[in-house]
């Protein structure tokens, strides 16, 4: 093959490889156009006042969440009445990735976008949705909790990788106390004890922070390759190990259970996980009648029900299942994630 043939040929592919890049970007700038137009078939969504307490006489309890669907509200807190979660919506100004809220208290993490690349920012919001703390983010927010009182608030970040079904990857927990804003920037600081002893390792990690009062809380604690749920006391610095193979546990509004997704053996690497409930009493834990894989942190929406995101034609849907292991999934809100329960 002479030089010039193979000039020629170099030149074709790099055209080649131009075109497709091209092409690539385009499409991607399409798709994320789109995102903010409204698509036909998606929920009703208008603007107005969402707060994080009931208001009114009737005081009906609604659900918050962040708003998945294409259009102008997108990533938006919405609220729908409780009693007609497919009905349609009202959108805050407010945008937030992860979202969490109690006693009027609201944590919302966000992305800052920025002309080469984003940063994030955790803020705390009153019950008007009104800004009362802000926090720079050091990696990409994927869990956030507040505590009963409204007077704690915990987030997770991944500072390396994007997923927790990656065998690599590095998070930050951190609690912020509300009242005098004492930041704990991350559990790493506390005392582990497993199985009964002091434990010191350089690759532990801790996500899903869920609380029980203003000092007790569970989370999960990962090192070793195996995962193992934690409880903590927040005025101590200590988290001790209670059992393992426990992910993203949520309490229940009655403080007796904890749902949690487990991997169960068998399963395809790519979706491992199933919904599982302990009986914090016994420590005995039961499936519950959702098959397909569950990535998220599940929430109460009371004591009986469990809500949990699953992939949708818009991003995500919110989906439930009974907490006691009878019944079946339904589908709850379509495009649609991080819901709670006001009033």
């Amino acid at each position: 093959m002479s030089a010039r043939t193979r000039l020629v040929i170099l030149l074709a592919t790099v055209a080649v490889l131009a075109a497709v890049a091209v092409g690539s970007v385009l499409h991607a700038a399409d798709r994320a156009a789109r995102r903010d137009r409204l698509q036909a078939g998606g929920p009703r969504v208008t603007s107005g006042q969402v707060a994080l307490t009931a208001a009114g006489s009737a005081r009906q309890p609604r659900l918050v969440f962040r708003n998945m669907a294409w259009g102008p509200h997108r990533d938006e807190l919405a609220s729908v009445p409780s009693a007609d979660p497919s009905g349609p919506r009202t959108a805050s100004t407010v945008h937030c990735l992860r979202f969490y809220s109690a006693a009027g208290t609201g944590i919302c993490l966000q992305a800052v976008h920025g002309a080469v690349s984003d940063t994030y920012q955790a803020v705390v919001l009153d019950s008007s949705l009104r800004e009362q703390r802000r926090y720079p983010l050091d990696g990409i927010p994927t869990r956030a909790r507040v505590s009963p009182s409204g007077h704690l608030v915990a987030w997770t970040v991944f500072v390396s990788g994007d997923s927790y079904g990656v065998g690599q990857f590095s998070t930050h927990t951190s609690i912020l106390d509300t009242r005098t804003g004492t930041l704990q920037s991350t559990l790493e600081d506390y005392q582990v004890v497993k199985d009964g002893h002091a434990y010191r390792n350089a690759d532990v990690n801790f996500w899903g922070v869920t609380f029980a009062d203003d000092s007790r809380f569970y989370a999960t604690l990962a090192t070793g390759g195996k995962t193992y749920l934690v409880q903590g006391d927040v005025t101590a610095r200590t988290l001790t190990t209670l059992r393992e193979n426990v992910e993203c546990p949520s309490l229940s509004p009655d403080g007796t259970r904890l749902a949690f997704k487990k991997r169960v053996p068998g399963l395809s690497v790519d979706a491992p996980w199933r919904l599982y409930v302990i009986d914090l009493r016994t420590m005995g834990e039961m499936p519950l009648a959702e098959n397909r894989s569950v990535d998220d942190q599940a929430v109460w929406l009371d004591d009986r029900t469990l809500a949990y995101a699953l992939p949708g034609d818009f991003g995500t849907d919110m989906w439930t299942v009974p907490a006691d292991g009878t019944g079946s999934p339904r589908q709850l809100i379509e495009a649609a994630m991080a819901p709670v329960v006001v009033g």
